[in-house]
């Protein structure tokens, strides 16, 4: 049996949901961890993602070690929209939009890197954090909600507020915020809205489309990176 979204039904526990929430608490105490550098190996910063593209993925799972609240802000969001969306997606989608969603922060991240004025980033500047992932789900959440009739509005309050914030708190990487917000309400919509006959294809269509468009996305870039690197050598 599925449900009304096409996941398979299942009893118990929202297990990727605990999984992904196990693998950045064990991560978070291997970064406390002195000399062994986990966060420089698994961070992202736009330069970096150009040769290590796995940090793209892997930033996901690392958070500001001098700030308890991050952690817990983001831990708390991931347990309460995975009891939501899990038993909903089933588990392989939901795992593919938590990883779609923390690539598509990091690529936000990096559609910054090097612009002027005050929404720019450093191409050296790191960032750690689920936040991206989280967002993604957020933005999962309002198509989600809408197909099946109910309510969006405590989850716009919390983006606007969250959106505010990234603004005015200038260590908040919002360009991953929104970035993780984009990519999670587009594959969000596709899982909601796709007709049940189709529901399989789509399911496996929408999430391989979107991984495409976040490639090239990247690919781009660090293209326009690398003409700027050269045409600044030819002078």
């Amino acid at each position: 049996m599925t449900t009304v979204l096409g996941g398979s039904m299942r009893a118990g526990r929202p297990v990727v949901t605990f999984t992904i929430i196990g693998m950045c608490v064990v991560s978070f105490l291997l970064q406390l961890v002195p000399g062994l550098g986990w966060t420089d190996r698994w961070l992202f910063w736009p330069a970096g993602g150009a040769t290590e593209p796995w940090r793209f993925l892997t930033v996901a799972f690392l958070h500001s070690t001098g700030m308890l609240l991050h952690i817990a802000f983001n831990m708390y969001a991931l347990y309460i929209t995975g009891q939501f969306l899990e038993p909903l997606l089933g588990r392989v989608r939901f795992a593919v939009l938590c990883a779609l969603s923390a690539i598509g922060g990091s690529v936000g991240f990096l559609l910054f890197a090097g612009l002027p004025g005050p929404f720019g980033v450093s191409w050296m500047q790191g960032t750690v954090g689920a936040s991206g992932m989280v967002f993604g789900l957020f933005g999962a959440m309002l198509p989600v909600l809408r197909r099946l009739g109910r309510s969006a509005g405590p989850i716009l309050v919390l983006l606007a507020i969250n959106g505010v914030l990234g603004f005015v708190v200038p260590s908040i990487a919002w360009q991953a915020h929104l970035g993780g917000l984009v990519t999670g309400l587009a594959v969000g919509s596709a899982f909601a809205f796709a007709p049940r006959r189709a529901q399989g294809l789509i399911g496996v269509a929408a999430p391989a489309g979107m991984l495409v468009i976040l490639v090239l996305a990247a690919i781009v870039k660090y293209e326009s990176m690398l003409g700027a690197a050269l045409a600044a050598l030819s002078y």
